[in-house]
């Protein structure tokens, strides 16, 4: 059934009727408690976010995939949404270049009324369906692309026209929500709703809250777990970051001495490898890539032919480096 359809046989619920706005009995008098009370009301409270988000693993872990099949072809993952919910989206997606040296033309964040909207609030922009049209409109769409509309309330203007203007240019759509039933399942123009249902805030309709916490906690399982899906890590180690700043050459050393230690190393590597100074001249080389360094280094090959063998094999360096291991054991029985 179409988006349509839906609309008119399924009212949307009042926004009075929805958890998120409703009266949390257990910090109806918070005003009167003392600061350790608060805290304590407030982190009890938090405790339940866990819960709600493991109900809708299932549906997290859909979406991931479902976003590694349209990266791989070279699609983009788009975020959008408005308020907290659009600044998480850009925090989610702020964080992919640097932890996981991730293109950030590929990883896109809006948030309803720009950049200007990060500091200073702009929620009435987030009723508009067409500014959400509008803006994704301006980012040139592919049927390979995916977004993830994010809104706590479940039906947020400006999330609903994106995703039904996504879902007409045959984007995969996700919609992130704390509330069930939402507008944003009801319209139909999701294919997966991410729905872990937070309820009742600690100060009654603050979604920063509860809610705030269990989009950041989804956000980042969907975006960790498309980054090592499609090979951005080697076991939980985050090989794909570049040594940009002394806290991440050292974290660089650390990380190549423990995969490196995994393997037998040329002679002229063996020494390189406990020499901060050699070893950051090896990284240097390879233009910051602890990938790249650790081809490098456990192979003895030169850059180029390194930088081809990742390239053949999609950047997966799991793959590679047991390409390096076939091609050792081949070279030693053939002597």
């Amino acid at each position: 059934m179409d988006s349509f359809f839906r609309q008119f046989n399924s009212p949307p619920p009042p926004l009075a009727s929805l958890s998120t706005e409703g009266r949390n009995d257990k910090s109806a008098n918070i005003d009167e408690a003392d600061t350790e009370t608060i805290c304590k009301i407030i982190n009890t409270e938090d405790s339940q976010v866990p819960v709600a988000v493991a109900e809708v693993i299932p549906k997290i872990a859909s979406a991931i995939d479902s976003i590694v099949e349209r990266v791989q072809l070279g699609g983009r993952l788009l975020y959008m949404g408005a308020g907290t919910s659009g600044r998480l989206g850009v925090l989610d997606a702020a964080e992919l270049p640097p932890t996981f040296t991730a293109d950030p033309m590929q990883y896109i964040a809006l948030i309803a009324g720009g950049d200007r909207a990060l500091r200073t609030a702009s929620e009435g922009v987030e009723d508009s369906r067409d500014a959400g049209i509008a803006d994704l409109n301006a980012l040139l769409v592919t049927p390979n692309d995916a977004l993830i509309g994010i809104a706590t309330s479940g039906r947020t203007p400006y999330v609903l026209g994106a995703l039904e203007c996504a879902r007409m240019h045959g984007l995969l759509t996700v919609g992130l929500v704390c509330v069930r039933p939402s507008e944003v399942e009801l319209e139909g123009n999701c294919h997966i709703v991410i729905d872990p249902v937070t309820g009742p805030e600690v100060i009654t309709g603050s979604t920063r809250m509860k809610a705030g916490t269990a989009t950041k906690m989804v956000l980042n399982m969907i975006s960790t777990g498309v980054q090592i899906k499609i090979g951005k890590t080697f076991g939980n180690l985050m090989i794909d970051v570049k040594a940009t700043n002394s806290k991440l050459v050292d974290r660089a050393r650390r990380i190549i001495r423990t995969v490196a230690s995994e393997f037998p190393l040329p002679p002229t590597y063996s020494a390189i490898l406990h020499d901060d100074e050699q070893l950051d001249a090896v990284v240097r080389r390879c233009e910051g890539s602890v990938k790249l360094a650790l081809v490098v280094i456990i192979s003895g090959w030169g850059i180029g032919l390194c930088k081809d063998a990742l390239e053949r094999r999609g950047g997966v360096l799991k793959a590679v480096l047991e390409d390096v291991r076939y091609e050792t054991v081949v070279r030693v029985f053939n002597r």
